[in-house]
């Protein structure tokens, strides 16, 4: 006897059913990293411990090992283009987050996809480029600051590298402060900055929420004596995570910063070069426990990363010892 039909199923009314289940979705735009130190390898792991669902669109790949970056390839601003766009018309992002993305054209590809959906927040991470050609830097940044940086709801960058590049011609004896960067910041679009690494006196280094008003979040951490790579995109794509899954800004920034001071802390040597974080440091730990118990036991990461948590957040458009 033959089977009988199936009836028909509708998969997006499936998915319509289980959205209140489902893990907020993040588009991530950022180079491939083959020795996944950071890239599009540490956001989306970053991402989905935040309790993310990682939108990965490749704009390029580096050639480099965890010392050093030797080389940059970088995708058309086509390709990059077609993947999110065909990404874009199927699944709804929650959030946005920008890191390294190779060149001038991928960042006004990006800048323009961006503008298409401006009720999204975006989260821009700019790295230290030292490592690259200061003709391509200089062409790079300039891209950034004119087209992306006014479509960005938070700022992502080390204390020395948003320095040089917001305040080159900086006047005072003393340092730029996370206000004075915050408000260089919002003369170019952007309403929050988080600078992150400002030294403080005793080995400690300070990380700031600001704007050019007001601190709206600081955390100070023991500065540990290593060296690591891809600290930056980790925080950032936790961040970009926690606000797409609704959290307000300042618990999204302590959140978020307190993953990545876990991460660090339980970071890892896999090559001759720098510490790589361990951005599943909460599912070793759960390992660890399960062995010593009767079963396994699914709990949250220890950072109090909570991705059910629907927290309102109101933004502009577009247990351990901290280290």
């Amino acid at each position: 006897m033959a089977n009988p039909t199936p009836p028909s199923v509708d998969s997006r009314q499936i998915q319509a059913d289980g959205a209140d289940e489902a893990p907020a979705c993040v588009m991530t735009f950022n180079a491939s990293d083959p020795s996944g130190a950071g890239g599009l390898t540490g956001d989306i792991t970053a991402i989905s411990s935040a309790g993310g669902h990682a939108m990965a669109v490749v704009t390029g790949a580096y050639i480099r090992d965890t010392a050093e970056i030797f080389d940059h390839f970088s995708f058309d601003e086509e390709a990059v283009t077609e993947q999110a766009r065909t990404v874009l018309e199927d699944m709804a992002a929650s959030a946005i987050k920008v890191g390294f993305v190779g060149s001038p054209e991928n960042i006004s590809a990006i800048a323009e996809i961006a503008s298409d959906y401006a009720d999204v927040p975006l989260v821009a991470y700019m790295p230290n480029l030292s490592w690259w050609d200061e003709n391509q830097i200089d062409s790079y940044l300039d891209a950034f600051r004119e087209l992306l940086l006014p479509q960005t709801t938070v700022l992502i960058g080390n204390h020395s590298s948003l320095w040089r590049w917001l305040l080159p011609d900086w006047p005072g004896e003393r340092n730029p402060s996370a206000k004075d960067i915050a408000k260089a910041a919002s003369e170019l679009g952007v309403p929050y900055t988080l600078v992150t690494g400002i030294p403080l006196p005793d080995q400690f280094i300070d990380n700031v929420l600001a704007t050019p008003q007001a601190v709206l979040y600081s955390e100070k951490f023991e500065r540990f004596e290593a060296v690591f790579a891809g600290a930056g995109d980790t925080l950032s794509a936790a961040l970009a995570a926690l606000l797409a899954n609704g959290h307000d800004l300042q618990t999204a920034t302590s959140e978020a910063l307190t993953y990545l001071d876990h991460s660090l802390d339980a970071g890892f040597h896999p090559g001759m070069g720098h510490i790589v974080p361990d951005r599943l440091f909460w599912a070793q730990a759960d390992v660890d426990e399960a062995d010593e118990g009767d079963g396994l036991e699914e709990k949250p990461p220890e950072s109090g990363l909570d991705p059910t948590s629907k927290s309102f957040f109101d933004l502009p458009p577009n247990g351990t010892t901290k280290h």
